[in-house]
């Protein structure tokens, strides 16, 4: 019986409905099982589960992880495309083997020829496409690909096809050789690929390591031979059409590809250390930094309060945190949110991060005089409705951004300060006069980031006593609208990180805001005029009602979105 008859036979399918899938699958060649999941009949798991009784093989997951590369070469990688079966495990002489379609005797060949070349026995167990798909990468590992480019770089060394360069011009000539290429090809690959933020190719004593940023924290991917790092940078320098003659001080650039079908961008950083050129490169995938403004983590009160400056037709609008705390991705969701076809948005970045259709994004260039005070100055005459600068970095700039502010603008900007209560007080020391900061300044955004729970693995727990103790005080401070609406579990849990295959056993999966939001009132713009120390400021933010990083994240604690560990680390001073 078919698989479209079975699911007749349960109640899923009607008749009628199987007769024409079943004319479709005739007609289009495709699989019976390609073509229920494609019109979203049933789950892949309930149709596999079903076919795994139906055909009387077992239904196996298998995370990517656990498959060995000595076991994936049993299988060569275009034999496991074809015939969508994939190697398992071995055990002694027996491999286990997982497909899509056991039932077909052309894959059943293929794999009896295989077993009688490399003598091994053989069981098969049924995969569900997504475990094939994801077990397919494995074969595109970062360590395999590059060593096969280094292999083919060795082979030309020997043959003398090339020869190690000595030159400026013979190192942009190796640079763009087919191996070099393709290795730095494979590292940013697999850095979009396993969502890093950051790729850091930098000479060490005796290699060429290669990190990537994954949600905050560095990791060391991959050791390559050191005499080929010049001709690695001089690749990237080549891509970002920097100067590959010049070692001596750090260069800016970017550069865009196409990688799994999608546009990517990389800003690259040179900078010379005493054992050569280190390169730093930001990925900019769209998919991952750009985010809707109910995604940022903004809850409650600073959900409400953000929510309502952005509304306003004029005033200053501040994010502030530390560099990587995510500050322009919060400008970037504000920005989505406002880019409407009735107003005139323009920005001026360095550098321009993403790309927002319908926005005027323009790029800085100190190099050639367009700095952010000239650029806002060309601003104003543009007829804007909405202005963002990227960082209000100096006097002259602050000055600029508090008059667009005032003559009729919504101004969104950032300010390196460590919270929120800090950034009135920095206004003021780069010369901004505190009567000009009252009618202005709408409110203040501050920020950190902290890693997001994986929802398919993380686990509830009895929280010891010393963490019970410091929520519940924290719970305790909150302000009194805000604890009105908290519940505290009795007894007390909170969440942990396990690990799984989803979340390529981090317990981890992306990251989420911690923020506090300090508004703009009648008290506030007393204190301004009059002596706006961080403890008045301090005192007008409890009587707002705000709620402070600390107790943002310990409420994110309580809802299960992150870890007590993370809200420690980041927001402990």
């Amino acid at each position: 019986m078919s698989l479209i008859q079975q699911l007749v036979k349960k109640g899923v399918l009607e008749k009628e409905k199987a007769t024409s899938l079943e004319f479709e699958i005739k007609e289009s060649g495709k699989k019976e099982e390609e073509v229920i999941l494609e019109k979203g009949i049933t789950s892949e798991e309930s149709l596999f589960n079903l076919k795994s009784e139906n055909l009387k093989i077992p239904l196996k997951e298998v995370a990517a992880q656990d498959i060995s590369l000595e076991t994936l070469e049993l299988i060569p990688e275009e034999t496991a495309k074809h015939y969508q079966m994939i190697p398992l495990k071995k055990k002694e002489n027996l491999l286990e083997v997982g497909m899509i379609y056991p039932e077909d005797l052309k894959t059943q060949e293929a794999l009896k020829f295989l077993a009688r070349r490399e003598r091994f026995s053989f069981r098969v167990f049924l995969i569900t496409p997504t475990t094939f798909n994801n077990l397919l990468k494995q074969y595109r590992t970062l360590r395999r690909e590059v060593g096969q480019a280094l292999e083919e770089l060795e082979t030309e060394l020997k043959t003398e096809k090339i020869r190690l360069p000595r030159t400026a011009a013979e190192f942009e000539r190796l640079a763009e050789e087919a191996p070099i290429t393709k290795i730095v090809a494979v590292v940013l690959r697999h850095a979009v690929e396993s969502k890093a933020s950051d790729i850091h190719i930098e000479p060490t004593r005796k290699k060429l390591r290669v990190r990537f940023r994954l949600l905050g924290f560095l990791h060391s991917s991959i050791l390559l031979p050191l005499r080929i790092h010049p001709a690695v940078v001089a690749r990237v320098k080549i891509l970002s059409n920097l100067k590959i003659d010049e070692t001596r001080i750090p260069q800016d650039g970017r550069f865009s590809t196409k990688i799994d079908n999608k546009d990517i961008d990389f800003r690259v950083s040179t900078f010379p250390t005493t054992l050569g050129e280190k390169a730093a490169i930001r990925v900019l995938d769209p998919s991952m930094g750009m985010k809707e403004f109910g995604e940022l983590g903004l809850e409650g009160r600073n959900y409400e309060t953000t929510n309502r400056a952005t509304k306003k037709p004029y005033g200053l609008i501040l994010t502030c945190g530390p560099t990587g705390c995510g500050k322009t991705t919060t400008l970037y969701a504000f920005l989505t949110r406002l880019n409407k076809e009735e107003k005139n948005i323009v920005t001026l970045e360095d550098p321009v991060e993403y790309f927002i259709e319908g926005v005027n994004q323009s790029q800085i260039r100190p190099e050639i005089g367009y700095d952010f005070p000239i650029g806002l100055r060309h601003v104003l005459r543009q007829d804007p409705d909405i202005i963002m600068v990227g960082e209000i970095r100096d006097e002259e700039t602050a000055s600029l951004v508090i008059h667009a502010a005032l003559t009729g603008h919504l101004v969104l900007s950032t300010l390196h300060t460590s919270n929120a209560l800090g950034a009135i007080p920095r206004l003021i020391d780069l010369g901004i006069q505190p009567y000009l900061i009252s009618p202005t300044l709408n409110c203040i955004v501050s920020q950190r980031l902290v890693r997001r729970l994986c929802d398919d693995c993380k686990k509830k727990v009895r929280p010891k006593k010393e963490i019970k103790d410091l929520i519940l005080k924290e719970v305790e401070n909150l302000p009194p609208q805000v604890k009105k609406t908290v519940k505290v579990p009795k007894p007390l849990m909170i969440w942990e990180a396990q690990g799984c295959k989803k979340c390529n056993n981090e317990g981890f999966s992306g990251r989420v805001a911690l923020f506090e939001v300090l508004e703009m009132s009648d008290n506030l713009e007393d204190i301004i005029l009059e002596m706006p120390t961080v403890e008045k400021i301090a005192g007008e933010a409890k009587l707002q009602g705000m709620v402070n990083m600390k107790q943002d994240g310990i409420l994110k604690v309580l809802s299960g979105t992150t870890t007590i560990e993370e809200i420690l680390r980041t927001t402990e001073e």
